[in-house]
């Protein structure tokens, strides 16, 4: 009998004992990321809550590509269930704001650890220990963007909870910043913080905790040291740079 998770409505043998996984936060990035060369013969095998999957292959090789929906809670129950379903290799794609003022629109930046601003990976490990990317993910995404030209940054990445007082936003409802956040962007920024997004400390957290491979790559779709506005332009070329790395070094990751 296969084996069957929950939340992502998926068994062992819907995913064909796939290794490797793209998770992108975003349902409607699925398909598009899944069906983006070499990724071949891409079907979707399950679409449930905020989780969505499609299964392609690589080389011959099965692969997958998950939505987590937004934030370090929903992120963990997908990196869980994909797991306990034989998945070894786990990378996050998304977009993301950078706060070092060298960093422009479209690069994209590989995340090297992560300041735990989150609570979900709190319950998989103490805040002592590090939310770190296995090295071979680290190298197969900066070889990768080299590849394709894309310019990159390694280094360390904020997760925040939440996308407002967390990332020290105004212009939320309120227009407050709990006394806890002021001013914290500037001190991230002086401790070479790269950038705020919601996922890869608890991705992180959970892959070194459980033992497999787990890496971040997120495409810069604004720099809050110049603006808060996010144009459709900036969004699309910040995603699309960083998928097409994200997809270049899963090839590099299936094939070695």
């Amino acid at each position: 009998m296969p084996r069957d998770v929950y939340h992502l409505d998926l068994n062992s043998e819907k995913i064909k004992s796939a290794c490797h996984v793209i998770l992108p936060g975003d349902p409607g990035r699925v398909k598009a990321i899944a069906e983006t060369p070499p990724f071949s013969n891409t079907m979707e095998i399950a679409n449930k809550r905020e989780f969505r999957t499609c299964l392609g292959y690589i080389h011959n090789m099965p692969a997958l590509v998950t939505s987590t929906g937004i934030g370090g809670p929903s992120t963990s129950i997908a990196i869980e269930e994909l797991a306990q379903l034989g998945v070894k290799t786990f990378l996050r794609v998304g977009t993301t704001g950078a706060i070092q003022q060298n960093i422009d629109i479209g690069d994209v930046i590989i995340t090297s650890g992560a300041v735990r601003l989150d609570g979900a990976s709190a319950h998989y490990a103490p805040l002592e220990y590090p939310a770190v990317a296995h090295y071979t993910l680290i190298n197969a995404l900066a070889e990768a963007a080299k590849e394709l030209e894309i310019p990159y940054h390694v280094g360390i990445t904020c997760s925040s909870d939440t996308f407002y007082p967390g990332q020290e936003r105004c212009d939320s409802f309120s227009n407050y910043v709990p006394r806890r956040f002021n001013g914290i962007t500037e001190e991230w920024r002086k401790l070479n913080v790269l950038n705020y997004e919601m996922e890869a400390a608890t991705l992180l957290t959970m892959c070194s905790v459980f033992g497999l491979k787990g890496g971040c790559v997120e495409g810069v779709i604004v720099n809050r040291t110049g603006s808060e506005h996010i144009t459709k332009e900036d969004m699309e070329l910040g995603e699309s740079n960083a998928v097409k790395v994200a997809v270049k070094a899963m090839e590099k990751l299936i094939v070695s």
